[in-house]
């Protein structure tokens, strides 16, 4: 095995201190960040110390083996929500119809771009800072557009979409206090309040979907293994076929709602 170098053992050590759980792995982002840089280097290392998550301080995510650009305040994208990519990439073909709704930093769109190949995606979101930045992610592969839930789709898209993939905030609004200070401190509350049971966002997406999707077309859209009964039964209730899929792997789940064909 190869000396560890005294630079990468030293910041390991430093953030391990911090309560870094990945000290080791997160030194070496660091270092690859600064880019030989002693003056950058180190005021990445005082932002990550100072509480900033790393991916923030690094200006990317890891999602679906694509690094996605993400800047302070937006959602920082969490590997769980592969579970939402894999049961949406079931169910499309290239240059169909997507809508990445309450898209972030559009890591879903960049995710189901490179495992099905070109489509007519639309992704949109409520927050500008989150739609900046989810169409430097996506480019000229899809649309980004700004607006509350189905309020900006085009009117092309009414009755014809395939799969419409969320993640929607579905963390109880008593539970925000008990969240990572990385996610509490540093993401909006737009982005993570679910409402009393976290699920007012499942219910307004359930309400509007049919009329966007195609006949057979699906909802995929991630949620809590403990809320999981209950979003479907609102999506059942809305007159969808509903199945909870789960991703032990990435302990993800999620709910896939199809409109009746």
């Amino acid at each position: 095995m190869p000396p560890v170098h005294p630079a990468r053992a030293a910041l390991a050590a430093r953030l391990r201190s911090a309560g870094s759980v990945f000290a080791e792995d997160e030194a070496d982002l660091l270092l690859e960040a600064g880019d030989g840089d002693p003056v950058k280097l180190r005021g990445l290392v005082q932002r990550r110390l100072a509480g900033e998550p790393l991916e923030v301080v690094l200006g990317w995510a890891a999602f679906d083996g694509h690094r996605v650009r993400v800047a302070p305040g937006v959602f920082v994208p969490r590997t769980r929500t592969t579970v939402v990519v894999e049961q949406a990439a079931r169910r499309l073909q290239r240059y169909d119809r997507v809508v990445d709704l309450c898209c972030g930093v559009g890591a879903i769109s960049v995710a189901l771009l490179g495992r099905v190949g070109a489509l007519d995606l639309v992704a949109a979101d409520i927050d500008p800072d989150a739609v900046d930045v989810a169409a430097e992610n996506i480019g000229d592969r899809g649309i980004v557009v700004l607006g509350d839930l189905f309020a900006p789709l085009p009117e092309r898209f009414r009755g014809a979409v395939d799969v419409i993939a969320v993640n929607a905030p579905y963390v109880p609004s008593e539970a925000l206090a008990t969240m990572p200070a990385e996610a509490r401190e540093h993401e909006r509350l737009v982005a993570l309040d679910g409402g009393p049971d976290g699920l007012d966002v499942h219910r307004r997406v359930a309400a509007g979907a049919g009329e966007w999707l195609r006949p057979g077309g699906a909802v995929v859209i991630e949620v809590s293994s403990t809320q999981a009964p209950v979003s479907a039964a609102v999506f059942e209730g809305s007159g969808f076929s509903v199945t909870i899929e789960s991703d032990d792997e990435v302990e993800g789940t999620c709910i896939v709602a199809e409109l009746p064909a």
